[in-house]
């Protein structure tokens, strides 16, 4: 299991798409990306992938995980390994770039 961390940004918009109704459905979806990153990055489902165009503030690689699929702006997390062993940096929660 990992330990989340979170950047200011990634935290306000998890927070945005739990508070906002109609966002219900990427909300749901994001959470259960989230929990299954925690306990296995590669889990199948998340198609986790290296994001070659972004790095972390001290150089990390940074890798995308897939919270929506065939919808339109689908969600994607954005994360690295760090800044401890045992956690990852929940980096963006973004619609597909």
């Amino acid at each position: 299991m990992f330990e989340l961390q979170w950047t200011d940004e990634a935290k306000a918009t998890y927070k945005l798409l739990k508070d906002n109704p109609s966002e219900k459905a990427r909300y749901k979806a994001v959470k259960k990306t989230l929990k299954l990153l925690a306990e296995n990055p590669r889990h199948p489902s998340l198609q986790t992938h290296p994001f070659l165009s972004l790095s972390g503030p001290n150089g990390e690689k940074v890798f995308e995980a897939y919270a929506q699929q065939k919808t339109p702006a689908a969600y994607r997390v954005f994360w690295y390994y760090g800044p401890s062993r045992g956690e990852m940096t929940i980096f963006a929660i973004t619609p597909h770039p």
